[in-house]
């Protein structure tokens, strides 16, 4: 059998398609963007349909990049942006409206209201989450009570509710397969990840009916067949995950103690804690980092919602630089007496402080700051967002992260200037992988092993390369005062600071 694997990245702002050759080597891309819809302020919303026309052409563009057809695909791996929503019609498979994106917050206020019903502990205790609407849960709960006659639909079993991976493996099987995996619904705030079950309790508060969602299956598992009129072949559909949980299994971190961070718009940092499914105390979410043969591996999560986007709003806000690539020699030319901190706090905080009230700032301004200590600034904020992570983690975890290296990937980490930024605020080694593209390289292992193609686990671990580790070197007593300017930034940034 081919060793060919192709995997859907079914992101924020794009879908990708890369097809991997039997040494689990790029030999084919495709990329698309589509429309970011905001039909008020703080909403946020994609087109379903779109999704669907940028995934049917972006894997035609990657088959025909690789110089292959679909019959030469051992199978189909599919990651996706999380907890963003999509309801459709059981019977025709049309939406019922668009989708409701992860980053949309039209349901703070019922978030807000449940909390006042003292609900969130229980919420926290089933799911790992907590209560925001960057979650799910809400967000389909207010699809079916403002969508007029959904909630008699949905009741009836007439709708079908799922993450966009649900939606995908849907119209990719014509109907026939109606599945997600244990990443994806562990994201939702109605999924009990230590029974691994949908909770009828989270259920009726949310008044969402069971009927309507999917079953949930492993991470590499039988998720149905691609119907062959798409592409011209049937192509089985193995293996599925979250797009950072993805990563995580693409960074091959499936070790405890094992911790990957990505650096996109965002950062989102993962840590694995095996078997042990850790309570955080440090307003970190408890997630699942992968379901495999039936065994549930949990994962510490935080989540920087501002990464990349500072290094952007130099750009498009300020206009103080014309390629995000300036920042890396803007920074190393930065006046070293100068301590200029950015927080980036433009649509709050996120973990551990889950401040959705705080704004950014900018600490230490003199008359002799410019262009280059505004760069470093922001690229100094995304190492010390980490930091805040790791510290929130090893306070949480104590099962040996004081020795955690740090595996990234992500637009961010062509910044050599960066990587050793971070490294040296962390005291702890940043390791570069050979492959950047790791969140479709997970999502194609989980096929690829599946199919019986690629590697197990361990056979894929060994197969990681390291591009390059990157050593702390900074004198200790500058890291420490560095840290605590940052702290006085952060306490005097959020809203009750």
């Amino acid at each position: 059998m081919s060793g060919y694997v192709l995997a859907i990245d079914q992101g924020t702002t794009s879908t990708r398609a890369i097809v991997f050759d039997g040494d689990m080597r790029i030999a084919g891309k495709g990329q698309k963007e589509f429309t970011q819809i905001y039909p008020r302020s703080g909403w946020v919303e994609h087109d379903p349909e779109e999704i669907w026309d940028s995934v049917v052409s972006t894997v035609h563009m990657a088959l025909r990049d690789a110089g292959i057809e679909a019959k030469d695909l051992a199978a189909l791996g599919i990651t996706n942006q999380r907890e963003t929503v999509v309801v459709w019609e059981r019977e025709t498979g049309r939406p019922i409206q668009n989708a409701i994106v992860w980053q949309d917050r039209r349901t703070a206020s019922y978030c807000d209201n449940l909390k006042r019903q003292d609900l969130e502990r229980l919420f926290t205790k089933k799911t790992g989450l907590i209560l925001d609407p960057y979650f799910s849960g809400t967000k389909l709960s207010w699809m079916l009570a403002n969508v007029k006659g959904a909630r008699a639909r949905a009741a009836r079993g007439d709708l079908c509710f799922g993450t966009i991976d649900t939606f995908l493996i849907w119209r990719l099987t014509g109907g026939k397969s109606f599945v997600t995996d244990a990443t994806n619904a562990s994201r939702t705030l109605m999924y009990n990840i230590a029974e691994n079950t949908w909770d009828e309790d989270l259920l009726d508060i949310l008044r969402v009916p069971a009927a309507m969602l999917p079953e949930v299956k492993d991470c590499a598992a039988d998720f149905g067949t691609v119907n062959p009129d798409i592409f011209g072949a049937t192509i089985p559909i193995l293996g599925v995950a979250g797009d950072q949980q993805a990563a995580t299994i693409g960074q091959a971190c499936f070790a405890p103690g094992m911790m990957k961070s990505t650096y996109g718009t965002g950062c989102f940092a993962l840590l694995n804690t095996g078997a042990d499914m850790v309570r955080s105390r440090n307003r970190l979410l408890t997630t699942i980092a992968y379901r495999l043969n039936g065994e549930t591996t949990y994962a510490l999560e935080g989540s920087i919602f501002i990464a990349g986007a500072a290094v952007q709003w130099l750009r498009d806000g300020l206009g103080i630089i014309d390629s995000a690539a300036e920042t890396n020699a803007l920074a190393e030319k930065a006046d070293p007496t100068q301590e200029v901190y950015l927080v980036p706090a433009f649509t709050g905080l996120g973990a551990p402080h889950w401040d959705a009230k705080a704004r950014g700032a900018i600490f230490g301004l003199t008359r002799n700051s410019g262009p280059a200590e505004l760069s470093r600034a922001a690229l100094e904020a995304v190492c010390y967002q980490t930091r805040d992570l790791l510290d929130a983690m090893q306070k949480d975890w104590k099962n040996g992260t004081e020795d955690t290296v740090l595996r990234v990937d992500g637009g961010m980490v062509a910044s050599t200037w960066t990587m050793q930024r971070l490294a040296d605020l962390l005291d702890a080694p940043v390791d570069r992988p050979v492959i950047l593209e790791t969140t479709a390289l997970g999502a194609a292992w989980l096929a690829g092993s599946r199919a019986g193609v690629w590697p197990d686990k361990d056979g894929f671990s060994a197969r990681w390369k390291r591009d390059r580790r990157f050593e702390p070197d900074m004198d200790e007593k500058l890291r420490a005062a560095k840290l605590k300017g940052w702290k006085n930034a952060v306490k005097r940034t959020l809203s009750e600071g």
